[in-house]
């Protein structure tokens, strides 16, 4: 399908995020991007690309010249990299970008010819001119000039601008130009439209359980009790996302959402309580935080732009709807996923309307795509496979099988006789990344078990290691609150603060106005006790010098600035040493050995010369006496044509 990397018109900062239901309730519509549009195809492009056909196309397609529908540009040299002496070619590195990635890139281009026989035949066309100015006009509309767009893209997604132009914006503009007149706006819509935008809206926090009784039980406890809504949220809410701060979703706006929240949300004032409301076979509780007015914009100010937004919407339904219309009147055959139809097409990978997609083009825009990112694969491996050799040392099927069934084990997919249960792992793994069960070899096993043969035997747990680990898993924990602040100007002004009211109260009032880490904001300062050796070494080494009631000074950790004010200590786990020895001696070796691969690793890359064409990328190994390596921009002296 068409790339899903990012939408025409989707802002960079909210889309990258997994869609939650209840966050979304408040939110405002957001405005079609043309990866949501491809991927609403996903029915009728599976029983479209998927299926083999060899009956003849039902209709001619027109050679659309005007289309401006062109393949991505070869990279201008052969070699893509040189890792130690050692050559990876552009045929290399396509054909393992095609084993990765090339189902999902040749239902792309599958989607994107039956799209472009369409407009053949109905005489439309899309220009580059029609391109450019679309990228104009989505620049404008978030305030950016074209090149602040295009780098944005480039720098935040990894989308290049004739990637963007090809595979997003081009699709886009076809599916509106034979959607046609279906796309129509009626003042009715702009209305609901400006009523969700500008109009008021409520901040709310949200509690969502499966079970009736459930909820009927916590309304109660917050009702009596609202100020606790945020903590009993925190552990009952069965929306993780909400949950994790303390149920606050987006404001709830107009018609944005389930009618029934909407309702109860502007019925209530702040600080109130809703009664449960299902929603499907669910239940919320929902409290009201504050209530926004509607915003001071007229209507005619606004009225183009809400036009437009409609529009894109509308593109949704209305391009999955012509989309079905030309799949059933196209004849697509997939070659690539079938053996006997590749032996007698050698070099072809589908067909469309008779139009042959051949091989080398799927190569091309897996490469375009992707290039980047599997290149960086194919050089660890190649660093792996040197120092193995240098090392004489052998990574065999036997080691693979048992890197698998060790990480298995350490995942907890076992059988009922507690043995890694090989079958369930494999599926897992293979459908999750969506990768055949070759590549999650290559890409994920291999390594892993090649790093592990490497430093066998330079990892030792020591009696010290079990000591401190003990204390960390079953020892004293302290009891802390919490204010994390985004400078040290403003952590003195907040520390002077706390410490003229030195009551936890105050502290709490001071952690929910100031603190930038959402869950000590969101609960006044609460965070888990902290443990010793338990990574954060500066945290811990202030928290356990106090004293109950005390507050600690600043306390710097990375970029951020952080108070405590302890609030006691918990009791140690009452457990023999001896009893959790060996628990203990098999996590710390593992986290070791883990630690002792990432630095042999780090070693090995360091020390190699790796000159990347693509990247255009160049490191050379360290002089003795030179200071720190940089990489640099390369200037192509191999493979070059």
């Amino acid at each position: 399908m068409a790339r899903t990397d990012a939408g025409a018109d989707a802002p960079l900062s909210d889309s990258s995020r997994k869609p939650n239901r209840w966050v979304l309730i408040g939110s405002a519509a957001a405005v079609v991007a043309v990866c949501v549009v491809i991927k609403s195809f996903d029915t009728a492009a599976d029983a479209t690309a998927q299926s083999v056909r060899n009956t003849p196309a039902t209709q001619p397609v027109r050679q659309a010249s005007a289309q401006a529908l062109t393949l991505p540009a070869d990279p201008p040299h052969d070699i893509m990299a040189i890792v130690n002496g050692q050559e990876i070619n552009r045929t290399q590195l396509a054909q393992a970008c095609i084993e990765r990635h090339g189902e999902d890139v040749l239902e792309s281009l599958v989607n994107k010819r039956l799209i472009q026989h369409r407009c053949a035949n109905r005489g439309i066309s899309v220009t580059a001119k029609d391109l450019e100015a679309e990228v104009d006009r989505i620049a404008a509309r978030f305030k950016l000039d074209r090149d602040q767009w295009l780098s944005l893209l480039e720098k935040e997604r990894g989308i290049k601008a004739e990637e963007y132009k090809r595979d997003i914006l081009w699709p886009t503009i076809a599916l509106r130009r034979l959607a046609g007149k279906e796309i129509r706006v009626t003042d009715e819509e702009i209305g609901r439209a400006f009523g969700t935008r500008y109009g008021p809206s409520v901040q709310v926090r949200l509690i969502v359980v499966s079970d009736g009784k459930r909820a009927v039980e916590l309304q109660k406890i917050v009702a009596a009790r609202p100020d606790d809504f945020a903590r009993v949220a925190m552990q009952n809410s069965e929306d993780v996302n909400s949950a994790s701060i303390g149920g606050l979703i987006q404001p709830v706006r107009l018609h944005t959402g389930d009618p029934l929240i909407e309702q109860a949300a502007f019925a209530l004032e702040p600080g109130q309580v809703s009664a449960v409301i299902q929603v499907e076979n669910q239940f919320a509780i929902i409290k009201c935080e504050k209530q926004f007015p509607e915003r001071n914009v007229k209507l005619e100010e606004v009225r183009a732009s809400l036009v437009e937004a409609i529009k894109e919407e509308k593109l949704r339904g209305v391009a999955a709807k012509v989309f079905e219309e030309v799949q059933t009147t196209a004849t697509v055959v997939n070659v690539y996923n079938t053996p006997e139809l590749r032996a007698r097409m050698p070099g072809v990978v589908a067909t469309v309307n008779g139009e042959q997609i051949p091989m080398h083009e799927l190569g091309k825009e897996c490469l375009a795509r992707h290039g980047g990112v599997v290149l960086e694969g194919e050089i660890t491996r190649l660093l792996l496979q040197q120092e193995l050799k240098r090392a004489s040392v052998v990574v065999s099927e036997a080691d693979l099988h048992q890197e698998m069934a060790h990480a298995a084990t350490l995942a907890g997919v076992v059988d009922p006789q507690g043995n890694p249960d090989m079958p369930k792992w494999v599926k897992t793994n293979t459908e999750e990344a969506d990768v055949s069960y070759e590549v999650y070899l290559r890409d994920s096993v291999w390594p892993s078990a090649a790093l592990k043969k490497l430093t066998t035997g330079e990892v030792e747990v020591t009696e010290e290691d079990l000591k401190m680990g003990f204390e960390a898993n079953y020892g004293q924990r302290v009891r802390v609150r919490a204010i994390v602040l985004p400078s040290m100007r403003r952590a003195q002004e907040v520390w002077a603060k706390a410490r003229e009211n030195v009551t936890l109260e105050y502290f709490g009032e001071l952690a929910a106005e100031y603190s930038i880490e959402p869950t000590s904001k969101t609960l006044r300062g609460e965070v888990p006790p902290l443990r010793q050796h338990g990574g954060q070494p500066q945290l811990e080494k202030a928290a356990f010098a106090l004293q109950d009631g005390e507050m600690s000074g600043i306390v710097q950790v990375g970029d951020k600035f952080v108070i405590l004010r302890c609030e006691g200590r918990t009791q140690p786990v009452e457990v023999d040493m001896a009893t959790v020895a060996p628990i203990l001696r098999g996590d710390l070796f593992e986290k070791k050995l883990r630690m002792a691969m990432a630095e042999r690793f780090k070693k090995i890359r360091e020390r190699g010369r790796i000159d990347n064409y693509l990247a255009g990328t160049s490191q050379a190994p360290p002089a003795k006496t030179a200071g720190p390596r940089r990489d640099t921009a390369v200037r192509p002296t191999a493979g070059t044509r």
